[in-house]
């Protein structure tokens, strides 16, 4: 199985996971989330794709140190 590098992931986090921070102000993802534990009155099917696809970064984040310091620990 071929090792992944760290900046793939660190990569998709900052460009697609932050997205567009740099022009609102707030992360797109954040405003989401807000919405989801406000309740999630008034979201469509649009904005759960929206913070799927914000959200898939960091999920991708988190399994890979999950993998290289939990699971691999684990192992020994």
């Amino acid at each position: 199985m071929k090792k992944q590098s760290w900046s793939l992931y660190i990569i998709l986090c900052l460009s697609l996971g932050l997205a567009p921070w740099w022009i609102r102000g707030e992360p797109h993802l954040i405003g989401k989330i807000k919405w989801v534990i406000g309740g999630a009155e008034g979201m469509s099917g649009m904005d759960y794709f929206d913070l799927l696809l914000h959200g898939s970064p960091w999920l991708l984040l988190i399994w890979k140190v999950l993998q290289e310091f939990v699971l691999k620990k684990n192992k020994n």
